[in-house]
């Protein structure tokens, strides 16, 4: 008994620490520039490098069977080793991009590891709730992936690559202590079977092919929003003529501030179900993407604010849709699902992750009018889903 209270905060906060490789360019991207003369569109293309990365690991576990033969926590720990280490590398290897994008490429690969072996982890240990679990998750993947920034404001007196350093210090840390803890009681140890038609046996449902075109909307715009983040702040701290040491502690917060809006619409979501949890963030999200751009001369500090709503709105939805997804799951192939979904979605940040990167030089805010489709397409998919639930008996 006394583990199982523990499982959840265990692999919550190994979810932190190793998702921290996620974005450990991002955070030092300014330093980059300065240092090794590497520009916004490289650092896109290094961004890109990772989501490819996860993608082929995703997959690569969902047609293995990986995710359902073999332990979740044994696999967490081997990807979260390794990504330390490729995470390592990538400091010698900075100014060689062929190199740097082959390494966080790699990094990518481990990353497919900890992400969906992850969610796995908590459906196997808290099985009762699991939206609200599951908002927990996200919420150390969210604060993972602003980590670096905080990082690399608390070493600005360094080089740039104790941000890595440190952050594959965190993933070691992550992978131990799920290692130890192991995997829960509530799934399948072994499905020998699982293979790649399992994980896409699920869309058959049109109620799980619902919830994924909720999820693949919000894809489109969550990641290409992260990267985007710091050149959003760095506008705003430049026309408030404040320290240029500003923009990686505000990047840090903004990004962050979703770990409080994953764990509040997890709350939501045992009150009102995990749908309506979830359109109210894309909703929420969708507006501010269209909103912002002609808002562009406001008060920097009317912006930082939306900037900051954006941030808390942008992740609120994922876990609620995670669990809309295992909730339709089969439950022997569930790892092998989360798997197969998880890498359709991450192809889906692949677009406005490059468009983002590549024009925000020249086109600046109105850039932001591509993240658009993805939340309006979103809820269109998800219009029916909310009915559904409230039809049946509350799981999340």
């Amino acid at each position: 008994m006394e583990r199982s209270r523990l499982a959840l905060p265990l692999i919550v906060l190994a979810q932190w620490c190793g998702t921290s490789l996620w974005f450990s360019i991002n955070g030092v991207a300014a330093s980059l520039g300065s240092d090794l003369g590497i520009r916004e569109a490289e650092i896109g293309h290094l961004t890109l490098a990772v989501q490819l990365g996860f993608i082929v690991g995703t997959l690569t576990i969902a047609a293995s069977g990986l995710a359902d033969r073999y332990r979740a926590s044994r696999i967490f720990l081997s990807a979260s080793l390794a990504g330390a280490l490729v995470n390592l590398a990538f400091i010698t290897v900075a100014e060689h991009h062929a190199l740097a994008l082959l390494l966080r490429f790699a990094t990518g690969l481990c990353l497919a590891g900890i992400y969906p072996l992850g969610m796995k982890l908590v459906i196997g240990w808290t099985p009762r709730h699991t939206g609200a679990a599951l908002a927990w998750l996200v919420g150390m993947l969210t604060l993972g992936t602003a980590m670096p920034h905080l990082l690399r404001g608390a070493t600005l007196d360094l080089p740039w690559a104790w941000t890595l350093i440190l952050s594959s210090a965190l993933a070691v840390a992550g992978g131990i202590a799920v290692a130890l803890l192991g995997d829960g009681p509530h799934l399948p140890a072994n499905a020998s079977r699982a293979r790649l038609k399992d994980g896409l046996a699920a869309f058959r449902d049109r109620h799980f092919l619902s919830v994924a075109g909720g999820y693949f909307g919000h894809c489109w715009e969550l990641y290409a929003f992260w990267l985007l983040v710091p050149f959003l702040v760095g506008r705003e701290v430049t026309r408030l003529q404040a320290p240029a040491d500003w923009a990686p502690w505000l990047s840090f917060s903004v990004i962050a501030v979703g770990a409080l809006g994953c764990i509040l619409a997890g709350a939501l979501s045992r009150r009102h179900g995990s749908a309506s949890a979830a359109n109210l963030a894309l909703a929420t999200s969708g507006a501010l993407c269209l909103i912002y751009p002609w808002l562009g001369q406001a008060s920097p500090l009317l912006l930082l604010g939306l900037l900051y709503l954006w941030g808390f709105s942008v992740i609120a939805d994922s876990a609620q849709f995670s669990s809309l997804a295992s909730a339709t799951a089969p439950r022997a192939h569930i790892g092998a699902t989360l798997a197969v979904m998880n890498a359709i979605g991450f192809t889906l940040t692949l677009p406005g992750i490059w468009l983002g990167a590549s024009l925000w030089q020249e086109h600046e805010l109105s850039v932001l009018w591509l993240l658009l489709p993805g939340p309006v397409l979103g809820l269109w998919s998800m219009r029916g889903v909310a009915a559904y639930v409230r039809r049946q008996p509350a799981s999340s």
